[in-house]
């Protein structure tokens, strides 16, 4: 069975940072695209971030030159360094992950979520 636990989520006053992890575990075969959305109380859930196994990068414009997205393939760990926040990113933050299972068929997988608060 595959899981994506996330880590690094807490509160941090506005200006601040935070890196948040991400780790699959279980039996698969391989990760393609892996990425961090974030749901914001009464609003929908939206992309943040993504990078595929090359290391290319996606972010929504609102967290352009703010966040950072990296993976480490080796240790099937995806993080977002998260740099300048302000009140406006908090939410509950999901990794996702796109994973090819040992029954050849490409999955998508969702973390528990990690909740992120900005606040002073």
């Amino acid at each position: 069975q595959v899981q994506l636990v996330e880590s690094g989520g807490g509160l941090v006053q506005p200006g601040g940072s935070l890196r948040l992890s991400c780790v699959a575990s279980g039996i698969f075969l391989s990760i393609d695209v892996m990425g961090w959305y974030r749901q914001a109380p009464g609003k929908q859930r939206e992309l943040v971030a993504v990078i595929n196994t090359r290391g290319n990068t996606n972010y929504v414009d609102s967290v352009k030159g703010r966040f950072t997205i990296s993976r480490d393939n080796a240790k099937n760990t995806v993080y977002l360094q998260m740099n300048s926040l302000k009140p406006e990113d908090t939410a509950v933050y999901y990794c996702n992950a796109d994973i090819l299972t040992t029954l050849l068929r490409r999955t998508d997988y969702w973390g528990q979520g990690t909740q992120v608060t900005v606040s002073s």
